[in-house]
């Protein structure tokens, strides 16, 4: 099962925009997240390591350590 996973992600104040893949395998959940090239340049510019915040992105979501847009429900597409 795979899924895509569209939104924005926050540091100190200021909004991104990413793209995921999530999906399930043998061994566990697995997340692959991208990110635009001017994304990654504005990052460098405030000082921010791309793959550091890449690695940390990728360790939210499969912690499940997001916000839902409202109206959407976990139970909508997570299963039990």
């Amino acid at each position: 099962m795979a899924a895509k996973i569209t939104g924005t992600f926050t540091i100190d104040s200021h909004s991104f925009r990413f793209n995921a893949i999530a999906f399930g395998r043998i061994g566990g959940q697995n997340i692959g997240a991208k990110i635009s090239k001017i994304t990654e340049k504005e990052l460098l510019k405030l000082g921010y390591d791309v793959d550091t915040v890449i690695d940390s992105l990728q360790s939210s979501l499969l912690q499940g350590d997001l916000t839902l847009p409202e109206g959407l429900k976990r139970e909508s597409f997570v299963d039990d």
